[in-house]
């Protein structure tokens, strides 16, 4: 009876490999993905790159998400296997086996699995890890180590990782068998259905998550704000979506089942009570397959922005070709910017927009109800954080003669307290109330010279002109008074571009940086000075574009990843689908043939009910990237992307993708719909 065990637990595998197969090779791809991620985590070469610690932080993090979705999906898909086969281990129990030896069955049936998945999982895993290592090296400029690297901590992980996950799916097919009778198993596939009840509560619900989730993404215009929402948002609309699939659907269907003019027609009157039944078997995997491509459609088109658009980004972070900032009161920065152009003129440069300026940012909580900037640390820590985040306003001082000098204007100010705003819509109020003192706005702007300040661009930022120095002084002094070590200070602003193309000055821009940064270094404070070194930093944007994104490979990376492995469960829960309404229409075409309709009225029914069951989480999925569009737009600003038609061009382009993607997979999931109901 020992050696009968091994055979069956062989044999049933076989015989099920229409579920089986789809169900171990997910389980191979996610080890493989999961290994190469705790690999390239682990791989000290990866270290010595520029950027390779960031990018490893970001493996880290994908880890622990790809081990949530391993436990998750592969118990849920598992839970499939288990339904389909409820009716086979009722049959053992009558044919004289008990539960102990159908656990023995299922128990070497698991290890059966898990030794394949992985033995082919962590082999695919090392086979492709060094293609993902090469791709990084070549994307961050890293030397390219010749041999085979085999991480074994990665496979330890991997091992340990799916061990547990297989051993708690072990435990809970168990338990589902030992609190099941004989005849329950036996009889669960021809079991008739209840008709499901129409949850209101949970309905509303649902409609209030989903709107409150869409509410906070469409009105949340503050970057900072944007990011700090961003969990709440999702949650919401994740819980919302659960909720209108499980609830909200059934409750509509009995709506419609209550308007006798529309439910009393053959068409109507089939296709609501089937889709009742159908949605009450299939709301948990919809919102499933809709929740996994709203996932897949976000995080492709952000990644892919952030990526296409890293040249925008570098543009906006730096204006011009060089840039220098220190403090504005710092003796050493008319050196600096002789040392600069001398250095340019010394490598062939011809200098050109030359722009510098002294400005003073203030970051502060906007009061609308009071019509004044909140600076006071009792008033602001009176504000919740979620409040205070969508209130954030920063505010740039420039003087009026800097701005009219780099700007070639001549705008006046009359007194000490008018001020000038840019951009002209950036303040809804007329009068700025900051610090006790009220300056009062008397024109708005059109254009500004080149900034590079990044506090103005993630937050709501405006650039305020003063009349002159003495103002700017003032705002310091109680600057100082009020925020005390916190307090920021006046900064000098120093950028000058290069005349000609960029790509074919590159060698002499990037040598007169650094002769420019080797004079710089050896600089000295003057005696007396209160600074003991240079207060600032020299940027040269041809050597920043060498290193920057080196941030974004890493996110690059696990984006793909996780997409990858999102879309292997969007299909395979499809595939799932399929099979099981072609168990269940296989009866249910022979039913509605006996009670009188045609094969083609039969058919025509059953097919609008599956392409509506089967696009209901595509369509919903374009809505939740509709309304969260301007809401990850505002996040990726925080990541340097500001171009919003690149972002609206790249998500398009992904959701179009997308459903043409979703068509085929349901085009060739279908095909095994037909042939089971056919049978």
């Amino acid at each position: 009876m020992t050696r009968l065990y091994p055979s069956m637990a062989f044999t049933n595998i076989k015989n099920s490999r229409r579920t089986y197969i789809p169900y171990m090779i997910s389980c191979i791809i996610t080890t493989a993905i999961y290994y190469i991620i705790c690999s390239l985590a682990g791989n000290e070469n990866l270290v010595d790159m520029w950027g390779g610690n960031i990018i490893q932080s970001y493996m880290g993090f994908g880890q622990v998400i790809v081990s949530i979705f391993a436990f998750i999906f592969l118990f849920y898909i598992n839970s499939f296997l288990l339904k389909r086969r409820r009716s086979e281990f009722g049959l053992y129990n009558i044919l004289g086996l008990e539960k102990r030896h159908i656990t023995k069955i299922i128990l070497l049936e698991t290890l059966y699995t898990y030794v394949i998945t992985m033995a082919l999982g962590v082999l695919l895993g090392i086979l492709l890890d060094k293609l993902m290592y090469l791709i990084l090296a070549k994307m961050l400029g890293g030397a390219l180590p010749i041999g085979f690297y085999v991480s074994w901590s990665g496979i330890m992980k991997s091992l340990s990782l799916f061990g547990v996950i297989f051993l708690l799916i072990l435990l809970n097919s168990v338990r589902q068998i030992y609190k099941s009778k004989p005849v329950e198993l036996l009889r669960s596939d021809n079991m008739g259905e209840r008709e499901p009840k129409a949850k209101w509560i949970f309905a509303v619900l649902g409609i209030i998550c989903l709107g409150t989730g869409y509410y906070i993404a469409v009105t949340t215009t503050n970057p900072v704000a944007a990011f700090a929402m961003f969990f709440v948002a999702v949650i919401l609309v994740i819980i919302g979506t659960y909720l209108i699939f499980t609830a909200g659907s059934i409750a509509l269907l009995k709506l419609l089942r209550k308007n006798k003019g529309y439910y009393y027609k053959t068409k109507h009157f089939i296709s609501v009570s089937s889709m009742m039944y159908r949605m009450k078997r299939n709301a948990v995997g919809l919102a499933n397959i809709c929740i996994l491509s709203t996932m897949v459609l976000v995080m492709v088109s952000a990644v892919l922005s952030i990526n296409v658009g890293l040249k925008d980004s570098l543009q906006q972070r730096y204006p011009e070709e060089f840039t220098m900032t220190s403090l504005a009161d710092d003796p050493l920065n008319d050196d600096v910017t002789d040392i600069l152009l001398n250095s340019m003129e010394n490598n062939g440069l011809e200098p050109k927009n030359e722009v510098y300026y002294d400005d003073f940012s203030i970051s502060a909580v906007y009061e609308e109800d009071e019509d004044r900037f909140v600076t006071d640390i009792d008033s602001y820590g009176g504000l919740s954080g979620i409040r205070a985040y969508s209130k954030i306003h920063t505010l740039v001082f420039v003087t009026l003669e800097d701005y009219n000098r780099c700007m070639g204007t001549d705008e006046k100010l009359e007194s000490a307290g008018d001020v000038l705003v840019y951009p002209k819509d950036s303040l809804k109020t007329d009068n700025i109330d900051i610090f006790g003192m009220d300056l009062h706005v008397t024109g708005r702007l059109n254009e500004f010279m080149a900034s590079s300040n990044a506090a103005a661009n993630i937050t709501n930022g405006s650039y305020v002109i003063v009349k002159d120095d003495s103002v700017m002084e003032q705002l310091l002094e109680k600057n100082l008074e009020v925020y005390g070590n916190n307090a920021s200070f006046i900064s000098f602003n120093y950028m000058v571009d290069v005349a000609g193309d960029a790509e074919e000055n590159n060698d002499a821009i990037v040598n007169a940086y650094d002769e420019a940064r080797q004079q710089i270094d050896s600089l000295h404070q003057p005696e007396g000075s209160s600074f003991e070194n240079f207060t600032g930093s020299l940027y040269c944007r041809t050597v920043e574009s060498e290193s920057f994104g080196t941030d974004f490979t890493g996110l690059f990376f696990v984006g793909i990843f996780l997409g990858m492995l999102f879309l292997m469960a969007t299909v395979l829960i499809m595939y799932y689908k399929q099979l099981t309404e072609g168990y269940e229409d296989k009866k249910r075409f022979e039913i509605l043939q006996n009670v009188g309709m045609s094969h083609r009225e039969v058919k025509k029914s059953i097919n609008s009910q599956i392409l509506i069951i089967f696009f209901l989480p595509l369509f919903t999925a374009g809505v939740h990237v509709a309304f969260d569009f301007p809401f990850i737009f505002r996040v990726l600003n925080l990541l340097g992307l500001f171009n919003l038609k690149l972002f609206a061009l790249c998500t398009i382009g992904c959701f179009l993708v997308f459903t043409v993607f979703y068509i085929v997979v349901y085009i060739l999931t279908s095909r095994l719909y037909y042939r089971i109901v056919k049978k």
